[in-house]
């Protein structure tokens, strides 16, 4: 690769972050093609099969097998028979690229999914655990520290330490491939704490955070209006704008113990 600085032109090494199609199989049936990181596809597989209402529970996934061909890699997953007819009956073909997160649902109605709204959060989650969650998020995205490419998704404990990390080209992938690793690895404690995610907050980043029954969700960048609506329909406390130092609640602030803050300092 070739860089161009302050008029010198000089050869460089540079690491790329890798993106391939991945496709996702149920029972033997293509569902649908993203393009991803080739990493944690087992995880992914199970996020999405979650997030995206295939399955309502992780008991319903019967297996995750990876084939990997020149064109591109298959998940192949393994659900019920009931779930799979569900699946048949919406008649989804979608091809799915790095930003998007709808492409192809065939109908206004399964844009949004059933959701059991969340419960009050106990215990309540404490802006220094925020802070202390920001100011570490950074160090630990190992993929975007080579490459400059990717997002990423994380789970800190209800004290801001750090349980899971993935991290992908496109946002959704990473958020699938979190949940996907929490349900798998059946770790103690998922589900209590926030995620944290390396991007805005879409309406589907919050449809997928309420679909794995967290209570906070946390954003780097900005929310947009249907993702706070859907945050306050749902009971969850949803995040903006996050940096150390400063951030903005947007839903629910009531589950935040603001006890030790004054009010002229929050935004």
């Amino acid at each position: 690769m070739q860089r161009a600085e302050r008029g010198h032109l000089s050869l460089v090494e540079d690491e790329l972050a890798e993106e391939c199609p991945i496709a996702l199989e149920f029972n033997g049936i293509s569902h649908v093609v993203m393009l991803a990181t080739p990493a944690d596809l087992e995880d992914f597989g199970v996020g999405f099969s979650l997030t995206e209402g295939i399955v309502q529970d992780a008991a319903q996934i019967y297996g995750v097998d990876i084939e990997t061909a020149a064109q591109g890699i298959t998940v192949k997953i393994d659900i019920a028979t009931g779930c799979f007819e569900q699946l048949k009956q919406r008649r989804r073909n979608i091809s799915g690229r790095t930003g998007c997160g709808l492409c192809g649902t065939e109908s206004l109605k399964e844009v949004f999914r059933p959701l059991k709204p969340l419960t009050a959060a106990s215990p309540l989650l404490k802006p220094q655990d925020i802070e202390v969650a920001l100011n570490n998020i950074q160090s630990q995205q190992l993929v975007q520290q080579k490459t400059g490419a990717t997002h990423a998704a994380a789970w800190f404990d209800l004290h801001g330490k750090l349980q899971l990390i993935r991290e992908d080209v496109g946002r959704h992938n990473a958020l699938d491939k979190l949940i996907g690793a929490g349900i798998r690895g059946q770790t103690q404690g998922w589900q209590q704490g926030m995620l944290l995610i390396t991007s805005r907050a879409s309406m589907e980043m919050v449809q997928k955070t309420v679909m794995a029954g967290f209570q906070y969700l946390v954003a780097i960048s900005a929310p947009t209006r249907l993702a706070v609506e859907l945050a306050q329909a749902q009971g969850l406390c949803l995040i903006g704008f996050a940096r150390p130092g400063k951030w903005t609640v947007y839903s629910h602030a009531e589950k935040l113990d603001l006890t030790c803050l004054a009010t002229d300092k929050l935004t």
